[in-house]
Parts: structure tokens; sequence; C-alpha cells
């Protein structure tokens, strides 16, 4: 019996340590390098920018330490642009995701009332786009929303409009790449909850009187609520750092903190900003993710 509980503790240790190496390999580890670069001084050079601690001494590296410097953080704080740039980026973000909600949240209902052996074929319809590249599916809505594209001719023939709506390079064909793009990652969590409830309660609110609209929202949608918030940060955090979207489809008003991030390593050079923008992203995204802890939590 000893033996078994032994067999069974070092399985939970390798169950446990696998993913945490893996999370401590592939995210901390990086992350530190970036905080680090983040704390160092720009440089013409290659990396474009100093060393942060001069390993010569024991003194020597006590006062690399003292020195450490915040100067790119100084420089966040002080121009707008990156304040209105992650401003921007979570409104778009949190626009986009209110508007993959209305379009997944029906798509689940769906699903989840089909018949059982329609309902993996509906999942497996549901993940098709991802058997593409991305950067496809982003190119192709080129094609389908600039002026002479599909979107526009449909509209101009079916007498909608007059004239081509210009649809590309704004806000709007954002919200919808955004929505297109990350859809699934909204269907899936909200069929799964959908689909594990118990269709004996809806029976119930009905033999006590509900309405069909009133069990579904005091019965359905309450229940479904771990899927829907799942699904928003689902797609609310990648969101937020979009980069391909925005620079494909936006134009030269969208501002996005993904793109900034981007001109700020390729085009000015700018390491140790581009890294200081890039850690207090992260710390933006960390927000939701510890309320969506507490809320798991709590469900629990």
């Amino acid at each position: 019996m000893a033996a078994r509980s032994g067999k069974v503790n070092w399985w939970k240790a390798v169950v446990i340590g696998v993913p945490t190496l893996w999370l401590l390999v592939l995210f901390l580890v990086p992350f530190a390098i970036v905080f680090k670069i983040s704390l160092s001084e720009t440089a013409i050079a290659q990396p474009p920018y100093l060393p942060v601690f001069d390993w010569s001494t024991p003194a020597a590296l006590l006062e690399s330490a003292r020195k450490l410097g915040t100067q790119s953080y100084q420089f966040l704080a002080e121009d707008p642009l990156y304040f209105n740039a992650y401003l921007s980026s979570l409104r778009i973000a949190g626009i986009s995701t209110v508007l993959t909600l209305l379009v997944a949240y029906p798509l689940a209902y769906a699903m989840s009332r089909a018949s059982a052996g329609l309902r993996p074929v509906l999942v497996m319809l549901t993940v098709l786009p991802f058997w593409t590249s991305f950067l496809i599916r982003v190119y192709a809505w080129i094609g389908i929303l600039r002026n002479e594209g599909y979107l526009n001719q449909f509209l101009l023939w079916t007498g909608i409009v007059d004239t081509p709506l210009a649809i590309l390079n704004t806000n709007t064909a954002v919200y919808i790449g955004i929505v297109y793009s990350y859809l699934p990652f909204m269907v899936l969590p909200i069929y799964a909850s959908l689909e594990r409830l118990d269709g004996r309660l809806l029976e119930a609110a009905a033999d006590l009187g509900c309405t069909p609209l009133g069990a579904f929202w005091r019965v359905t949608f309450p229940l479904s609520l771990p899927g829907v918030v799942a699904g928003a940060l689902l797609v609310f955090i990648p969101a937020v750092g979009e980069f391909v979207i925005p620079d494909l489809l936006g134009g030269s008003q969208t501002l996005m903190i993904g793109k900034t991030l981007w001109d700020e390593f390729f085009t000015n050079r700018d390491w140790p900003v581009a890294s200081a923008v890039a850690v207090m992203l992260l710390l933006v995204l960390v927000i939701p993710i510890v309320l969506f802890q507490r809320v798991q939590a709590r469900s629990v």
C-alpha cells in the first residue's frame, strides 16, 4: 500500500512539474530577459542596448545593480502616445469581445441543442478555420472589405448602397477581423458549459410556470457564465496585443499597442522602450486573469 502511495505521489509530481517547468522555460525566462532589457540604455550597436550588469567583479556587479535604469518607464509615462495606445487597445479589444460574444452565444446555444450525432460535426466546423494559416485568413478579408471587394459588390448589387463603403483601413475592419479570427475561442467554452447543462432544470422551471425566455435568463445563462467568462478572456487578452489584424485591416488612425511595440522594436530599434511597453502590457493583462481566477475560485 505504501509503495502504491509513493507511486501515486511520484506521478502527481510529474504531472505538476512538467507544466511548471514548461512555463518557467518558455514564459518566466523570456519575461526576465525582456524585463532586463527594459532596464538598459539604448545604444547604436548590435544588440541595440547596453549591458545591464557588469559581471567582471562582485563590486562592479553591485554597482551596476545600483544604477539600474528606469529611463524607459519614465519615457512611457511622459509620452502620451503610449498611454493612448494602451487605452485604444483596451477599447478595441473590449468592443471586439462584446461583439464576439453576441455572435458566439447563439452559435454555441444552437450547437448544444443539436442532436448528439451532429454536435461533433458542428465542433469540427467551428475549428475548421484553424486548418488554414491565420495570415492567409486575414489577407482574405482585404479582398472582401476593400472598395471593389466582394462585400461592396454585393451591397451595390442588392441596391443597399449607391457608392462603395469605406470599410478597409478603419476600426470597423479591425472589429470584423478580430471577431472572425477569435470566434472559435468564444464559441467552444460557451458550448462546453451549455452542453453540460442538465435539461431537467429547464423542465423544472417550466413546471413552475417560467416561460422559455424566462428560463433562459434565470437558468441557462447563469449556468453558462463560466464559459462566457473563459471565452471573453480568451478573446480579450490576445486582442489587446494584436498586431497582424490592425496592421493589415486597420488604417493609419488605428492605434494599438501591438503596432506601437512593433515600431519600437523594428523601426526605431529602441529595444529598452519596446521591452518596457511589453512589460507594462503584461501587467495590464494580469488584472483580468486575476479576476477570472477569483471568479473560478468562488464558483468551486
